[in-house]
């Protein structure tokens, strides 16, 4: 997703949910890992293609390291000490264990369905933004939302369809927001982000450029219109508050809301 630094409803982003999905399908897939005697080239792909996947960056500089030593080898000019060391079992035992380790973290904070955060994962994530945010005096403003009449989805549809409309969510969040917010699926149809340094001021030309994104989005689907309820809540450096009371005051704001439509809609609280 290209970076956006700020918000606007120019240049909207179209979607992108077959790439998405082809990449979740990737990162998703379990490391395995074949036992070798020797650092072949092979091995080496191997393992810098599950870095990759990984996401991890300091995963990809132990993996750089490990590249630079294989080039060095096929050069031939490597003191016979280095040699030894390098293709020494343990060697490439201790790097397949901190990929491993990095992926159960990665597996541990992360949504498996839309690789969003998991609930987990937003607390942790969104719990250090906050005391960022109070510590720089920085406003920030917290968006709470559910995919309105997904159980309908699933009764016409199925369940697998159920879960390509919480998939083509991530998308439209994703496409709508910046990669410095902190996105997560919370569970089942609920979903969260945290927008750092941001005000009310700011939040109508965000709720317009999620709903343009969510048009478009829906513009490639013709058997049911994706929609969401969103409540909004403002977090205060000078007057701050827990990120449960901030959840639970958008929550609030998301029900209200959703309490007077009659139809399923783009609800904005």
């Amino acid at each position: 997703m290209p970076a956006k630094s700020s918000y606007g409803d120019a240049d909207l982003p179209t979607g992108r949910l077959a790439a998405r999905l082809a990449a979740k399908s990737l990162s998703r897939q379990a490391f395995e890992f074949a036992v070798k005697k020797t650092p072949a080239v092979q091995g080496l792909e191997d393992l810098l293609s599950s870095a990759l996947v990984a996401g991890d960056r300091e995963l990809r500089n132990i993996v750089h390291e490990v590249d630079e030593i294989s080039k060095a080898l096929k050069s031939g000019d490597v003191p016979s000490e280095d040699l030894r060391v390098a293709v020494h079992p343990a060697v490439w035992c201790a790097l397949r264990h901190v990929i491993v380790e990095r992926e159960l973290r990665y597996l541990a904070l992360t949504d498996e369905l839309t690789c969003l955060y998991n609930r987990r994962g937003f607390f942790a994530a969104a719990t250090h933004q906050l005391k960022l945010a109070q510590r720089n005096s920085h406003d920030m403003l917290l968006f709470i939302s559910d995919v309105d009449n997904l159980k309908g989805i699933n009764d016409s549809f199925g369940h697998r369809e159920g879960d390509m409309a919480l998939v083509r969510t991530a998308d439209v969040l994703e496409d709508a927001f910046r990669d410095s917010d902190v996105l997560a699926r919370l569970g089942g149809d609920e979903f969260a982000v945290l927008v750092t340094q941001a005000s009310f001021r700011d939040q109508d030309v965000i709720l317009r450029r999620l709903a343009g994104v969510l048009e478009k989005s829906n513009a490639v689907e013709s058997r049911y219109e994706l929609s969401f309820s969103v409540g909004v809540a403002r977090f205060d450096p000078k007057n701050p508050v827990s990120l449960g009371e901030l959840m639970e005051q958008a929550d609030l704001a998301m029900y209200e809301q959703k309490g007077k439509s009659a139809r399923p809609c783009f609800n904005m609280a």
